[in-house]
């Protein structure tokens, strides 16, 4: 959430990526501890969801702005998402 204002993005960037990023800790708080809010199948989808936004904003922001650092960072961004949820045994110990 801070690259935004480090690369200096422009604002249309700035917001969605504060917005994705916001999200996506939202997200994250969600899981820990046996009263998790949000199902585990749900928190996958919502992950890989998170990640095409990021990957859409991000193109449609270079081609409406031009500005490519943003565009590269989200996308970018995004497929690293893709990987790690790929990547991720998304189950619970038993009993919880």
């Amino acid at each position: 959430m801070a690259a935004p204002f480090a690369l200096d993005f422009g604002t249309a960037a700035t917001i969605a990526c504060v917005a994705i990023g916001a999200v996506l800790l939202g997200l994250a708080l969600q899981v820990p501890g046996p009263q998790r809010v949000i199902p585990l199948g749900a928190h996958a989808g919502f992950d890989y969801a998170l990640a095409a936004i990021a990957v859409a904003a991000g193109t449609l922001i270079g081609v409406a702005t031009g500005s490519w650092v943003a565009t590269v960072f989200m996308v970018g961004m995004g497929a690293a998402h893709v990987l790690l949820t790929a990547s991720t045994r998304f189950s619970a110990p038993r009993g919880t």
